[in-house]
């Protein structure tokens, strides 16, 4: 089984007056990275809440964004002049560049993030655990989002590996109808080449042999059976976060194709060749999302 690097997840919940309302989204990235917007009255929790997500998301480029309503009656409110003040030179000078009416600056203006904000500025211990609840339902979509996704990609790369099997399979067919062909053609040039002289034949069967094992494929074939296998091997392991050893898998799937290409001498061979690098490509890019 493996899961996606892909997902989305959103959750409300509700605090007393208070509403969170956590969005969380992630693509695929080589490490975790996340970038986290959060409510001034959720600044205090932000290391926990990114140890938090780290722990439970593992890899990939995350966004959570969690936002804060109030909504009880009147409460005593406060304007962020500095940020107001910011957030008015931004949206003037686009204003003006794009000739747009500023009449209705302000209203917009108030309505950005931070610039109004209530009087209460330390959030509850009851609502700090509401608050977790909602972060972990947000992950917990997403976490089943990502395993929706996991399986369209696990399919599809067992599908791209059983190819490539097939593929070797018609190449291991060829490949003795190849070997005369090449046992030909070497005797062909070295008996032209050696016209009107006498030759050793002995020697000559030796040069042949030579050249013939150094132009074998038998096992390269070999190992790219066993790196297949060992690959939906890997597929069926439980364990979720393997994207990293299967593309190092892939890579050696890869080498052996490319041995196989350079020796085969053989164009019926290279075209099969072909057609598993394209499916090889498929399947890199596929495991690009894979946790």
């Amino acid at each position: 089984m493996i899961k996606s690097m892909t997902g989305f997840g959103r959750a409300e919940m509700r605090a007393g007056e208070k509403l969170f309302v956590i969005d969380i989204k992630s693509l695929n990235g080589k490490q975790f990275d996340l970038q986290l917007r959060l409510p001034a009255l959720l600044k205090p929790y932000e290391f926990d809440i990114r140890r938090w997500l780290a722990t439970e998301l593992d890899r990939g480029t995350v966004d959570c964004s969690i936002s804060l309503k109030e909504t009880g009656g009147s409460q005593p409110v406060s304007i962020n002049t500095q940020l107001a003040k910011a957030y008015y030179g931004s949206l003037s000078k686009l204003a003006s560049e794009l000739q747009l009416d500023t009449s209705q600056l302000l209203t917009a203006l108030l309505k950005l993030p931070e610039v109004i904000t209530t009087g209460a500025d330390v959030l509850q211990a009851e609502e700090w655990e509401q608050c977790k609840t909602g972060i972990a339902q947000a992950v917990k979509q997403l976490n089943m989002h990502r395993e929706t996704e996991g399986k369209a990609l696990e399919t599809d790369l067992r599908n791209r590996i059983h190819t490539i099997v097939s593929l070797q399979k018609e190449i291991s067919q060829l490949d003795p109808l190849r070997r005369v062909k090449l046992r030909q053609g070497i005797t062909k040039v070295l008996e032209e080449s050696l016209r009107g002289e006498g030759y050793d034949q002995t020697r000559l069967e030796q040069e042949l042999i030579y050249y013939i094992e150094k132009m074998d494929i038998s096992e390269e074939q070999v190992r790219l059976l066993n790196h297949c296998d060992y690959f939906i091997q890997q597929l069926d392991e439980k364990n979720e976060s393997k994207g990293k050893k299967l593309s190092f898998i892939l890579q050696e799937i890869g080498r052996e194709i490319n041995t196989t290409g350079s020796k085969a001498y053989d164009a019926s061979i290279q075209r099969l060749v072909v057609q598993m690098k394209d499916e090889l490509e498929k399947a890199k890019e596929q495991i690009l999302n894979v946790m």
